[in-house]
């Protein structure tokens, strides 16, 4: 790499102090993540639509650029030149900070996923609390969407939401209980780390209904169907951010997307080995086959995966009642996370699956 840089590029970068080249990669970093991510988001709105087409005998979009590959970018301007409508009766700093609160959380938690066993902005060994930390504070953006607009619908929307958020956090919080006593550390790179082997030293098996709790919670936290109740279109129109128009439109429905892609992230992470590649035990492949090497390319295989089922349930289940999805938070997914983490420690001290290489 440093042959294709020029001398005198060299020269001024070892120049510098360290703290500003320290500072100079954390940014480049940070730009290269978000830019990916946002991207990410623009052209899963696509693969949306031509899936849930597909599914539902539709063409979707093919008319802006080639197979309609242009269509995010359309959407992107069409939003950016809407005007921006405040509410007369509106709290005017509520209602433009609320994006704000949803966005950010969810382009910051980044910050903290291991990309590559190389690659991460920041490896702190409190990794996981900073994950639970920053996916709870987005919530507020919702909350507060629905408060400062000063409508019912709104406002209604929001309730749902915070109800259902608070019931489902519980359930995703017990779930990542059982992959911290499974890795055994908080920092996201060990978890991964613990899962090396195979996929037979993956989480999914011995916390499978752990990783069935989080999944669908995560599905629910993100507000997609079919627990999209706070934007029940059938009866509060389009719920909390019913008043928004223009950006402040695009910054909810990114955040939106942003999240899934997330959730998609941290479940591989936590339960199917994040880069680890599912050949690793194979060893009939040869020694330094690049199947069985791990790669950045097994985790986007992953949450590609995982998007894929969130589309999937969209366009296959219909918008479940408001009480069935509280029943379902409370009274299923709650007690199910405090048994499996009994039977967890019971696993551990049998020295069964992840604990079968302790000793003492």
């Amino acid at each position: 790499m440093s042959a294709l840089v020029p001398q005198f590029a060299l020269d001024i970068w070892n120049s510098l102090p360290p703290v500003v080249q320290n500072l100079t990669v954390i940014t480049t970093q940070i730009m290269v993540v978000t830019i990916c991510v946002i991207l990410t988001v623009a052209f899963s709105t696509y693969f949306e639509r031509k899936i849930i087409g597909y599914m539902q005998g539709r063409i979707g979009p093919n008319r802006v650029g080639p197979w309609g590959l242009l269509q995010p970018f359309a959407d992107v301007i069409k939003l950016l030149i809407k005007e921006v409508i405040v509410p007369s009766r509106s709290n005017r700093f509520l209602f433009v900070i609320a994006p704000l609160l949803s966005i950010v959380p969810a382009l910051a938690t980044w910050a903290v996923v291991p990309l590559h066993p190389t690659f991460v902005i920041a490896d702190i060994n409190a990794g996981l609390l900073y994950v639970l930390a920053l996916t709870s504070v987005g919530v507020y953006g919702v909350i507060l969407a629905g408060w400062a607009t000063n409508s019912k619908y709104a406002f209604l929307g929001a309730m749902r939401s915070a109800a259902q958020i608070v019931a489902y956090e519980i359930a995703m919080g017990f779930a990542l209980v059982g992959v911290l006593m499974a890795g055994g550390s908080l920092n996201l790179g060990d978890i991964v780390r613990a899962q090396a082997g195979g996929v037979s030293q993956w989480f999914l098996l011995p916390l499978l209904p752990l990783f069935l709790v989080y999944w669908i919670s995560g599905v629910a936290e993100t507000n997609r169907a079919p627990f999209d109740v706070a934007e029940g279109e059938s009866e509060i129109v389009a719920g909390f951010h019913v008043e928004y128009s223009g950006v402040a439109f695009a910054v909810f429905f990114l955040a939106e997307y942003a999240n899934m892609v997330l959730i998609s992230a941290l479940t591989s992470i936590f339960f199917l080995g994040g880069w680890a590649s599912p050949f690793e035990g194979w060893t009939f492949l040869g020694e330094g086959s690049l199947l069985r090497e791990p790669s950045f390319f097994w985790l986007a295989v992953k949450i590609a995966f995982f998007m894929f089922t969130f589309f999937w349930l969209r366009a296959t289940f219909p918008r479940y009642r408001y009480d069935q999805i509280m029943r379902l938070g409370w009274k299923v997914f709650i007690p199910v996370t405090i048994i499996w983490i009994a039977v967890e420690g019971f696993m551990a001290w049998m020295r069964w699956g992840p604990w079968s290489g302790l000793t003492g």
